[in-house]
């Protein structure tokens, strides 16, 4: 039997995170950890919230994105520029694995929580630093955002049509690939201190995971001069490779990475000729005739339905995708089998559907055991917890520290 969620050890059981982060791709960091059972406590101005909780739409008043976005984390309070807040937060450090903040370079240090500070307060601590261009050089005081990695890198100047302006993404990519990339630099760090003892500090720069996924441009530029255009759909290593109108409105997308699945398509469209044409051997010849091969592929499908094309692609074994939005998303036979999209109960809102937890593990399976709890929800248990007394609370909320 497999285990489940409820039944079975977290893996990150007995992990605590502290979450000072805003906006994205620190926090998403926190959101991975916690998902596979690290004890993530979200630390928030008392005045000024994470503005993910007001991000995108809401219902009766309370954000949607943070349900997700504050999954699994308790929520408190604390001005870490007060006296009150400094102290509290090195008497957290000193229980605390991991720290997660995307101050910019300098702002933890004004306060005298930098890393000498930290440390010294916790020595297996790993303080992990979130950032748009890293800790040092020139940009590094810059205010940094995922838009701008997502143009900096290369990404947004690659993305679009030839005849087009390049091309941003309508959701968080940089952030998010960021989000993804700094829950595995915490892993790596936290592996690291289990055979030195001592925690790191991990400096995570927005604009560098998103280069890293980009491929093998700086490479080919190195060694070639060769900088790669914007293509739209299309592809300069395959072909045919785009998106296609079905006769019922609307749209497919077909890969044909493997020489195989070319010729399978072929075939199937009704073009077995092509096959044979000597630039039809490689994915890079084939992308130079993509004209002709978007034709053939192109009109075929255009002759049937979504369904129809897709069930005949599955029978000649070659790679087809309905373009899908949101609305197919929720209801596509593979996701409900994965159970991609979950629902958690929540007390505010009731059921919501959200994304699930990232990747299986049959013997220690992640879950969502709560979505995003109000701002401060949690402050007075975590410092109760931490041994400060009910006047010491009362002191720190005087102050202005909660």
């Amino acid at each position: 039997m497999t285990p489940t969620a409820a039944t079975a050890p977290a893996p990150l059981d007995g992990l605590r995170v502290l979450d000072l982060a805003t906006l994205f791709a620190g926090p998403l960091a926190a959101t991975m950890l916690g998902d596979f059972g690290a004890e993530v406590i979200k630390v928030e101005h008392p005045r000024r919230p994470d503005p993910s909780r007001g991000h995108g739409p809401s219902k009766d008043g309370i954000g949607l994105w943070w349900k997700l976005l504050g999954r699994n984390k308790r929520t408190m309070t604390l001005d870490l520029s007060t006296d009150g807040g400094r102290a509290t937060l090195l008497r957290l450090a000193a229980t605390t694995d991991v720290i997660i903040e995307n101050f910019r370079p300098g702002t933890l240090e004004k306060w005298d929580l930098g890393w000498e500070e930290l440390s010294a307060a916790n020595p297996r601590l790993v303080l992990t630093r979130v950032t748009g261009f890293g800790q040092f050089g020139p940009y590094s005081r810059r205010p940094g955002f995922g838009t701008l990695a997502e143009a900096m890198s290369g990404f947004a100047a690659i993305t679009g049509e030839p005849d087009a302006p390049p091309t941003l993404p309508p959701f968080g990519l940089a952030d998010s690939i960021a989000g993804l990339a700094t829950a595995y630099a915490v892993m790596t760090a936290l592996a690291g201190r289990d055979r030195t003892g001592r925690g790191q500090v991990v400096d995570m720069a927005i604009i560098e995971p998103i280069l890293t996924v980009l491929g093998p441009q700086p490479l080919w530029y190195d060694q070639l001069g060769h900088v790669q255009p914007r293509t739209g759909n299309r592809s300069q290593n395959n072909a045919p490779r785009n998106t296609y109108r079905t006769a019922d409105g609307t749209w497919v997308a077909v890969s044909t990475s493997a020489q195989s699945v070319a010729e399978r398509v072929m075939r199937l469209v009704g073009r077995p000729d092509l096959i044979t044409e000597p630039w039809f051997a490689t994915g890079a010849d084939r992308a130079r005739h993509t004209d002709v091969l978007d034709e053939a592929v192109g009109s075929w499908i255009a002759r049937h339905t979504r369904a129809d094309v897709i069930a005949a692609f599955e029978k000649a074994e070659a790679a087809v995708a309905p373009v899908q939005d949101v609305t197919d998303v929720m209801e596509d036979p593979q996701y409900t089998a994965l159970d991609t999209i979950t629902t958690v109960d929540d007390p505010e809102l009731g059921p919501l559907r959200m994304q699930n937890v990232l990747f299986r593990l049959t013997d220690t399976p992640g879950g969502i055991r709560w979505a995003g709890r109000p701002h401060g929800a949690d402050t007075d248990t975590v410092l109760t917890e931490l041994g400060l007394t009910a006047g010491e609370i009362t002191e720190l909320r005087a102050e202005g520290a909660l």
